[in-house]
């Protein structure tokens, strides 16, 4: 296959993501249009087409792999327990704060109206561990790094943060400057 044929394939997958997505207007509140992903997520085949598309940078022999995936709460979960069984590593759940139940590390972040925290098992990744964060949204970047903050805080080495979608005016991304950014479609 020719890097051409390739690229139209690339472009083939997200353009079949993108149709298994479903806007919802005016939710969670008035001039909101809402990326729901349910319908990707109850089609196989476009799940598994989002958990590949998710996992090809990081393959073994792209120089870009990892020990770990870390995945959000809750549906962070859902990409990166896939990601994770597709790459043969382990899993880290970032959980909100008081779900785990061992001796947790945690990170409070701001949110548009207050704070939020989460947390993680100080011993779910060792120092030095290279680590793909995965998240379904990047909207405004908060979320995401502060998750990041926690794994590099416990010694890990964050290879990239990986996202289905990214709202891109919401500017997520420069709260992760510095970072490997990836999402497969923009808005």
């Amino acid at each position: 296959m020719t890097a051409d044929q390739a690229d139209q394939a690339d472009q083939a997958v997200l353009q079949k993501l993108e149709a298994g997505l479903r806007d919802i207007p005016d939710y969670p509140s008035p001039g909101i249009l809402f990326k729901d992903i349910t319908p990707l997520l109850a089609d196989p085949a476009l799940f598994a087409a989002a958990v590949d598309a998710l996992a090809a940078a990081h393959r073994p022999g792209s120089g870009a792999e990892v020990d770990l995936v870390a995945g959000v709460e809750a549906r962070g979960f859902i990409f990166g327990a896939g990601v994770a069984l597709a790459l043969g590593v382990g899993f880290v759940p970032i959980r909100k704060k008081g779900k785990l139940p061992h001796t947790t590390v945690s990170a409070e972040y701001t949110l548009e109206y207050g704070t939020a925290v989460i947390e993680m098992h100080d011993d779910a990744v060792r120092p030095g561990q290279r680590v793909l964060l995965l998240d379904d949204v990047l909207a405004t970047g908060g979320t995401a790094e502060a998750a990041a903050g926690l794994l590099e805080r416990v010694g890990a080495e964050v290879v990239s943060v990986a996202f289905l979608v990214e709202l891109g005016f919401l500017n997520g991304r420069e709260r992760l400057a510095g970072r490997d950014v990836k999402s497969l479609l923009n808005y």
